[in-house]
């Protein structure tokens, strides 16, 4: 009778560990200020890389002052190498693929570089979450590294709501 007794207060400790678990694992990511299910996925060649954004309003629209305020910090973390980064040459393709939540409200992506100084990746879209493997020779600055800016925005209002930057390091510069 003892080792039923044992079993049942070691599950029962199981139980209330767990139940601790959960209730910490709730708690922590309420308190979080990046938001859950916010992730755009940069891929080139075989590699990718994720992100939070890197500017976020609590799901309100950007003003004016946060994208400009959003755009200097986007600048500052580059100068400083802080961005995720993906190394890539100009034979790979590249991709970038975002959250259902992210493609429910709209996004678009797009670098610095390409023939007309800026290359679309994705235009706005509504509900796709991928935009399609790109040639990289079709994208990239004629240096060593490219910024690719992923936007979500209401494809009706315009309104933007959250922006991901990333870094792409040409390995044949």
């Amino acid at each position: 009778m003892s080792l039923n007794s044992r079993a049942i207060a070691a599950l029962g400790a199981v139980v209330v560990i767990g139940a601790g678990t959960v209730g910490f694992s709730v708690a922590h990511a309420s308190s979080q200020d990046k938001p859950q299910n916010r992730l755009v996925t940069l891929v080139a060649g075989t590699g990718s890389v994720h992100s939070e954004p890197t500017c976020w309003n609590d799901g309100k629209p950007l003003d004016a002052k946060a994208q400009g305020d959003c755009q200097a910090k986007a600048a500052k973390l580059e100068k400083d190498g802080k961005l995720p980064t993906l190394e890539m040459n100009t034979s790979d393709r590249v991709g970038v693929g975002v959250d259902p939540v992210i493609a429910d409200k709209g996004w678009f992506a797009f670098t610095d570089g390409g023939t007309q100084g800026q290359a679309t990746l994705a235009s706005a879209r509504k509900g796709s979450t991928f935009s399609g493997a790109i040639p990289a020779a079709n994208v990239l600055k004629s240096t060593e590294k490219t910024l690719v800016t992923v936007v979500e925005a209401d494809t009706r209002s315009g309104d933007i709501f959250g922006v991901w930057y990333f870094t792409l390091k040409n390995t044949d510069i």
